[in-house]
């Protein structure tokens, strides 16, 4: 189990299918994502048209459609993928998710979480999808689970 929402890993997984597939100069369908990243077809388009509407992937229609990275696009942050799936909470919230919590008035994990959530906006934010895909294309890294 990761740290992020189910909604979001399938958002991760099927953002570096496409940039790997990018790569070799492909578009790709959601069938053929949500087939190559176990995800279910319909939850997985609501997924798509989010992070397609944050312009994080593009996408194209017609016969030789389907969603793909830019160079640009694949400059982004890892940040940037969770933020438009599931907003910044894991970035600035708190670790149980208190409305009240705060600096002024911190929960009994609000200090040591702080820490963490500082290292994970770091690392989230330093690291790029391109990363990632150079990993993907020279088979160190795999999606399937």
């Amino acid at each position: 189990m990761g740290i992020f929402s189910k909604t979001c890993e399938y958002g991760i997984r099927a953002v570096f299918y496409i940039a790997q597939r990018s790569h070799e100069g492909k578009k790709c369908g959601i069938k053929e994502i949500a087939e190559k990243i176990n995800s279910p077809e319909a939850f997985l388009a609501k997924i798509l048209q989010k992070l397609s509407k944050s312009g994080l992937i593009l996408s194209a229609k017609g016969p030789n459609g389907g969603f793909y990275f830019d160079e640009k696009g694949l400059t982004q942050p890892l940040a940037a993928i969770v933020t438009a799936i599931d907003g910044d909470d894991i970035f600035v919230g708190c670790a149980m998710g208190l409305q009240q919590c705060s600096e002024v008035d911190p929960c009994p994990l609000h200090n040591e979480f702080k820490m963490v959530r500082s290292k994970i906006t770091t690392m989230m934010h330093n690291t790029t999808i391109g990363k990632f895909n150079v990993q993907l294309v020279n088979g160190r890294l795999s999606l399937n689970k």
